[in-house]
């Protein structure tokens, strides 16, 4: 991923459904590494609310503003908090953990 994660999360969080979030690279086949959002939902986006379509808003602010590079390609995920250390710097490594495990797993089905 050649943009920096802060840029993207600096963007997102003017997103009215986000209240907080992450971003982290993760393996893509042509493109080497695309942008993945970890996202905390805002106490004002309505329960009831479909996920798919907040996702595909949130994906569609940060097209709409960004260029192609930038665009969430590796998709958007809801969490309940985003790993933070006790100075309040964001735990990536957590993340990037979290995504490489989910991945395994995933693989290990097929």
């Amino acid at each position: 991923m050649q943009v920096a994660p802060a840029e993207i999360e600096a963007h997102l969080l003017t997103h009215p459904s986000v209240a907080d979030c992450a971003v982290i690279p993760v393996p893509h086949d042509s493109a080497g590494e695309v942008p993945k959002a970890f996202v905390v939902k805002s106490a004002t986006v309505c329960s009831e609310t479909n996920e798919a379509s907040i996702k595909r808003d949130i994906q569609k602010h940060v097209e709409e503003h960004k260029s192609r590079h930038k665009w969430l390609s590796g998709g958007v995920e809801f969490i309940d908090v985003i790993p933070k250390s006790p100075s309040g710097k964001i735990l990536r490594r957590l993340l990037r953990d979290k995504e490489r495990e989910r991945r395994t797993k995933e693989r290990a089905r097929m």
